[in-house]
């Protein structure tokens, strides 16, 4: 279909592929598949999978279950953050003419029709949409990892019940590591609909908050203080 039918210029539709292809690119990146180099992600998973087998040797775990309602409350957070975005997209949406005012004040802003305004408006709300979809399996899964939690049985002796144990500790930390990546996702979203943000005043802003957004995010995953914690 031709992109006069979407009323998106060229440069339009070349700065929305390109931000595609960034977030595809850096969910790629922080999932280990395109370097060697362990991430901020991959090393925070396998303190998931340590901190299950420690789990598993407490009688009392008032630890892990206040840990795992705080992992709830910041994804119910998210969650609830995502839908007020969205509720503002769609108030965006009733005050286009208002918004194009503003925008065509900006000194970098770019001449945008109504409908390519409102093509913008409804991606952002597809992205802020992914997000409270990724937020709300996470707590869905969260919540199923408590569950396993307290199903996994306390490892006092190894040689009789340790083969049982290491298999619910494994279903524990499997259900943790989905959880948190569901979580990573749907915040994974929310950053880069702050690059997306650029679009609404021009592709070339579009392209430039987007190497900010992955710049950025790189670096944490990558060459952050955070990652250099954990590894070391």
């Amino acid at each position: 279909m031709a992109l006069e039918s979407f009323h998106l210029k060229f440069a339009d539709a070349a700065a929305l592929v390109f931000f595609v292809a960034a977030w595809v690119l850096f969910a790629f990146a922080a999932s280990g598949r395109l370097s060697r180099r362990t991430t901020l992600t991959q090393a925070m998973n396998r303190q998931r999978e340590e901190w299950m087998r420690t789990m598993a040797r407490r009688e009392l775990r008032m630890i892990d279950t206040g840990i795992m309602a705080g992992l709830q409350q910041g994804t119910a957070f998210f969650a609830s953050t995502s839908i007020f975005a969205i509720g503002g997209c769609v108030a965006l949406l009733g005050a286009s003419d208002q918004v194009l005012v503003v925008l065509g004040d900006l000194p970098f802003g770019a001449d945008t029709s109504r409908q390519e305004f409102e093509i913008k408006v409804l991606g952002l709300l597809v992205i802020l949409s992914y997000s409270f979809f990724k937020f709300g399996w996470a707590y869905r899964l969260f919540n199923y990892c408590s569950i396993l939690v307290g199903a996994v049985p306390v490892l006092k002796d190894e040689n009789r019940d340790g083969h049982d144990t290491a298999k619910a500790i494994a279903r524990a930390a499997r259900m943790n590591v989905l959880a948190g990546g569901h979580f990573n996702s749907g915040l994974r979203g929310i950053f880069f609909s702050l690059g997306y943000l650029g679009w609404f005043i021009g592709p070339a802003v579009f392209v430039a908050t987007t190497i900010f957004v992955f710049i950025v995010l790189l670096r944490r995953q990558f060459f952050s203080a955070a990652r250099a914690a954990v590894t070391d």
